[in-house]
C-alpha cells in the first residue's frame, strides 16, 4: 500500500467519518467494501448470520448508536444476500447448535409472518429468495423500532434505512425496501420521549 500511496496509513489513522452503516451476512462472500467499491473510513460495517437486527443484540444495539449518534451516519444498509445459508437453514426442522436455532428462530419468525405467500411458491429456490428479501424488509422495520433511530429521525433527520440483497450469482444489488427519516411505523413501537 505504500508504494502506491505513501500517504495511505497516515490518513487512515486520521480518518474515519463514514457516511454509511453497513449491516451485512457474515457469509465470506459477501464483503461490504468490494460490494459498495468503497475504501477503508468510508463504510462502517457490522455481519452476522443472515443480517439480523435483534432486539436483544447488544452488540448490534452498540454498533448502530455509535454509528448513528458518534459517526453521524447519514444512511443504515441492511443487506442481505441470495443463497444465503442461514435463510436456508431457518427453512427447515433440523436442529442444529442450541445457539444457532436460537439465531435461527429470529428468521423462521419472518418465515411465520409471510407464510402464505411463501408456501405458495413451489421451487424452494425462489422461496428462499423471497424469504431473503422479506427478511431484509424485517430488519429495516426493526431499525426503525429503535428508539436510537426515532431520536435520529425526530432530531437530526436522518438516517435513511435501506434495505438491499446482492446477487452472488451476478453481483447485482437490488434495493428491495427504504424507509426514510419520519416513516411511519406501528404506534405500539414508537417512542414519545425522546
Amino acid at each position: 500500500m505504500v508504494q502506491d500511496d505513501a500517504g495511505y496509513f497516515d490518513r487512515l489513522a486520521h480518518l474515519q467519518k463514514p457516511e454509511f452503516l453497513w449491516i451485512g451476512c457474515s457469509d465470506s462472500r459477501v464483503p461490504a467494501d468490494k460490494i459498495t467499491g468503497t475504501q477503508p473510513g468510508e463504510i462502517f460495517v457490522h455481519r452476522n448470520i443472515a443480517n439480523m437486527v435483534v432486539h436483544t443484540d447488544v452488540n448490534l444495539l452498540s454498533v448502530l448508536d455509535f454509528a448513528v449518534n458518534h459517526l453521524k451516519v447519514q444512511h443504515v444498509i441492511v443487506c442481505g444476500h441470495y443463497g444465503c445459508g442461514g435463510i436456508n437453514a431457518a427453512m427447515t426442522n433440523q436442529s442444529y447448535s442450541q445457539v444457532l436455532n436460537m439465531w435461527l428462530r429470529n428468521i423462521k419468525d419472518v418465515y411465520r409472518l409471510h407464510s402464505k405467500d411463501l408456501d405458495a411458491i413451489e421451487d424452494k429456490e425462489k422461496r428462499a429468495d423471497l424469504l431473503t428479501e422479506l427478511n431484509v424488509k424485517e430488519q429495516v422495520i426493526h431499525l426503525a423500532k429503535t428508539s436510537i433511530i426515532q431520536r435520529a429521525w425526530k432530531n437530526e433527520q436522518r438516517p435513511f434505512l435501506h434495505g438491499w440483497v446482492y446477487g452472488l450469482k451476478d453481483g447485482i444489488i437490488n434495493p428491495v425496501f427504504e424507509m426514510p427519516p419520519q416513516s411511519e411505523i406501528d404506534d405500539l413501537y414508537t417512542y414519545d420521549n425522546l
